[in-house]
């Protein structure tokens, strides 16, 4: 009986919640890191007329190059702000609440950046994509949040893996709209570009018709109707009683514990190893080369002999890859589960980063991909949840400016060993992953709790309190 319970395919009403937080949330941040390539050149002669029209000179190449580069990394500045207001806003506001909220930071974007071109201001541009940084960061603060504390302990998982394939989803959607054949012509690029509008517009027309978190509402909120009558709607009437006795379970835990701030948890330390593993994982996400290779990628196809003109092509090709990647490992992750796919990948990113280096001349781009959302929203409860993404998204989106900022530098210093950077990340992670990250897959949340207290307590027992490898195996 156990087993036909864990072959039931998810209920209907919660594949259809957890696409509409997707569709606003990581699939929103991943469209908006790639649209904004395709119409560079195009938005670079916009910047050029209308610096012309104000100051009847042209502008120098120092400062449109500066400008340009304000348009494109403002993003990362707007999504560090994003995570440290998200998990704030989703105690205050609920998950659902704020995720419905932040729409109006997409919505605002969309409407200045389509009227960038008509009004003559490229500062639109700049304030638009700022502003769609900050969505992207509530986003990804409060997604995988509200995914986690919806699903079923036996499908967390899989529901959790939707974070990554709406984001590589996003990406791929975006190069797809700059195609010359969609809106990639030069009179286009401001249609283009207030396209962000349309997944806010889905996720405002579906999610309001599915509840608030269940664990929401009775921890946080001590709503017991509530979250019983969310839990019918989203796990349907069989599995609903054993979920509301795992949500009980969990309150009886925390019972007398308000929700925490990202500083409290630094100071808590029956907290440190999941902090730190938090701290590490989302550290590893931005630096262990995937990102660096999509910056590289330009280079990489000219290199390979593909025309200047056909690159957006390729392009496309490796977001597909990528998309495909990311599908794929969804189907994993309750087959091999958290710890095997996520070290197995860092060791793959390893042996990848070797062949990149001894190999540059042929340029061959590879697709990883990992489980860490999944990972932020389990290894803490309910009151350290919303400050443990605040603090993991704060990692997370510091280490992409980083990586943005330093990998061309990386690239002229170290020339075709610049990958040999990657590789100390990447197998560094996986040694770390491997001896103090327990095994996650179908265990609830105050059972993860338990398993870190009881590694604690095994590690403290052993005599030295500085045993830092010998906790969760």
């Amino acid at each position: 009986m156990k087993e036909s319970k864990r072959l039931k395919f998810p209920n209907k009403s919660l594949l259809l919640a957890a696409f509409a937080t997707c569709i606003g949330g990581t699939f929103q941040c991943g469209y908006n890191i790639s649209v904004i390539n395709a119409p560079t050149m195009h938005v670079q002669a916009f910047i050029n007329r209308t610096w012309s029209d104000r100051y009847q000179a042209n502008i120098s190449e120092n400062a449109l190059t500066l400008l340009w580069s304000t348009i494109v990394s403002i993003f990362t500045l707007g999504g560090l702000l994003g995570v440290t207001i998200g998990g704030t806003l989703s105690v205050k506001l609920g998950r659902k609440g704020t995720l419905l909220s932040n729409n109006l930071f997409s919505l605002t974007a969309a409407l200045l950046m389509g009227l960038s071109s008509s009004v003559g201001l490229f500062e639109f541009l700049i304030i638009g994509r700022f502003l769609i940084g900050i969505n992207a960061g509530i986003g990804l603060c409060v997604e995988p949040m509200f995914l986690g504390e919806i699903s079923p302990t036996a499908f967390r998982g899989a529901l959790g893996s939707g974070t990554s394939i709406f984001l590589t989803v996003g990406i791929l959607s975006g190069q797809v709209m700059g195609l010359n054949e969609v809106l990639g012509e030069e009179q286009f690029w401001p249609y283009l570009l207030s396209t962000t509008c349309i997944p806010a517009i889905l996720q405002l027309l579906i999610l309001p018709w599915f509840p608030e978190s269940p664990r929401y509402l009775l921890i946080d909120k001590g709503d017991e109707e509530g979250c019983k009558n969310a839990l019918r709607q989203l796990h349907g009437l069989d599995d609903c009683d054993s979920s509301l006795e795992d949500i009980q379970k969990e309150k009886s835990n925390l019972a007398g514990f308000q929700a925490k701030k990202p500083w409290e948890l630094f100071a808590d330390r029956s907290l440190r190893w999941q902090l730190l593993t938090i701290i590490v994982i989302n550290m590893a996400q931005q630096l262990n080369g995937v990102n660096a290779m999509y910056f590289y990628a330009d280079y990489v196809f000219l290199q390979s002999g593909i025309p200047l003109d056909k690159t957006p092509y390729a392009t496309v090709g490796t977001g597909a890859c990528e998309c495909f990647t990311a599908l794929t490992c969804g189907l994993l992750i309750e087959c091999l589960g958290r710890k095997v796919l996520i070290t197995g990948g860092y060791i793959l990113m390893s042996i990848c980063c070797i062949f990149f280096t001894l190999t540059l001349a042929f340029q061959v781009i590879v697709q990883t991909c990992g489980v860490t959302n999944i990972l932020n929203n389990e290894l803490f409860t309910q009151t350290a949840r919303p400050a443990a993404f605040m603090i993991a998204g704060t990692v997370n989106w510091l280490s992409f400016f980083l990586v943005g900022l330093l990998f061309p530098f990386i690239v002229i210093g170290l020339q075709h060993y610049c990958f040999l950077v990657f590789f100390v990340v990447c197998s560094s992670v996986a040694i770390y992953i491997l001896l103090v990250v327990p095994e996650t897959k179908n265990k609830t949340f105050v059972e993860i709790q338990n398993e870190f207290k009881s590694s604690e307590k095994a590690s403290t027992s052993e005599g030295s309190g500085t045993t830092l490898l010998s906790t969760c195996l």
